[in-house]
């Protein structure tokens, strides 16, 4: 299953302690993580650890000081870059004097220049002997950054490498990953939040070998679902036929083939989430008679009669109470006055409307352009954008008509 890491680029600061062995460690954890990992390491732990080590497992150079010194010609390794490019900053082990360094901005290497460049969450994980870490000054630094908003992660009790058996053990590499998971998905916005999203077609029988469905992919069900479990929220996927996989601890997904066995996963799940967005192209027509045997090839035309399907999104409009029901319209002529009817009829919060006359937009790619109709009838237009783009535009959307 995913880890809400996975995607994020962690720059991990190691400092001269004897817990800096273990860092190899945490650095595979990040990278099974799905992570992308980068490591600065103080001159000094160089004594402790070798930057091949963690280069190796990294898949990525090992940063130790401002230029390589063997290279006349060396690039400067620029402390803003790496900054930057961090979605975390993990400093681990926290000696005293680095955590000394940090709390009073003395940039004497480049692990301290690019901590002052930082300007995403900064963990640390301390460690030292015990005396150290009980002394005031230690005490001290740990208040300050704090007040800077860095985020400790405490150390253990144990056997220290002086002998002395007592706090100041750096916490070990899984419970570090742990704390930083779950810290990162306490902070999120969709945290103990429920959302139901349907994506993909249906695909409704003829006879046992044939169906009438239509062309949807499901990536932008799939994409949302994603986006909403990275805000922290539990997911109820329910899909119709699709390729598209995913793996995270916060989706479950439902597999289904039918309008029907669609519209009843919904009822079964609607009435206890927050948030329902339905995404999937819902065949509006059926057979109304299914062949039990394969139709033979007899005549020159061949005519089957349809009837309608239950509409998923307006018995589910009919019912909500406290939900902020999301709906799909996607249009081929009077767009605007379409979608707008759609969000009054089924009774939406919002309603994100595609054009088939639109480039890019549609069925089966990797694109869309979409327009967002909330219920006051604001419209706001997007340009065309992956459908990455377009699912995280959608949550903000949402986190902003929920006030999340």
């Amino acid at each position: 299953m995913s880890s809400i890491l996975s995607g994020k680029n962690i720059l991990l600061g190691i400092t001269a302690g004897i817990a800096a062995y273990k860092t190899a460690g945490l650095v595979r954890l990040f990278i099974k993580a799905g992570a992308n990992v980068k490591v600065v390491m103080t001159p000094a732990s160089k004594d402790f650890i070798t930057p091949l080590t963690l280069s190796t497992l990294s898949k990525n150079s090992v940063y130790s000081s401002f230029t390589n010194e063997d290279d006349d010609n060396a690039m400067w390794n620029n402390h803003v870059e790496l900054g930057l490019w961090a979605d975390v900053f993990v400093i681990a082990p926290a000696t005293a004097n680095t955590l000394s360094k940090m709390a009073n901005g003395t940039s004497d290497n480049l692990l301290m220049a690019t901590y002052l460049s930082a300007k995403c969450p900064v963990y640390f994980a301390p460690a030292m002997d015990l005396d150290m870490y009980k002394h005031q000054s230690t005490k001290n630094s740990f208040e300050k950054l704090n007040t800077f908003g860095n985020i400790m992660i405490p150390a253990t009790s144990g056997e220290l490498a002086s002998g002395l058996v007592g706090e100041g053990r750096m916490a070990e590499p899984e419970d570090i990953v742990t704390f930083i998971e779950n810290d990162i998905l306490g902070k999120l916005p969709l945290r103990h939040k429920k959302v139901l999203i349907t994506a993909g077609p249906t695909y409704e029988s003829i006879d046992p070998v044939r169906f009438v469905g239509n062309h949807s992919s499901g990536k932008m069900g799939f994409e949302i679902a994603k986006a909403a479990a990275n805000l922290g929220a539990e997911v109820i996927l329910v899909s119709g036929p699709s390729h598209q996989t995913v793996a995270h601890s916060l989706i479950n997904v439902i597999r289904v083939t039918s309008a029907q066995q669609m519209y009843e996963a919904c009822h079964n799940y609607f009435k206890n989430v927050d948030i329902a967005v339905l995404s999937a192209a819902v065949a509006d027509y059926r057979p109304k008679n299914i062949a039990e045997q394969k139709i033979k090839k007899k005549e020159s035309t061949f005519t089957i009669e349809l009837e309608k399907t239950k509409d998923i999104l307006k018995s589910l409009g009919a019912i909500k109470k406290q939900q902020f029901l999301v709906g799909f319209a996607l249009e081929t002529n009077n767009e605007l006055e379409h979608a707008k009817g759609k969000l009054v009829s089924k009774n939406l919060d919002l309603i994100v409307l595609n054009s088939l006359n639109d480039i890019g937009a549609g069925f089966g790619g990797s694109t869309n352009k979409v327009t967002f109709i909330t219920a006051s009838h604001e419209i706001i237009a997007h340009e065309l954008k992956s459908k990455t783009e377009v699912a995280q535009d959608l949550m903000q959307q949402i986190l902003k008509q929920t006030h999340a």
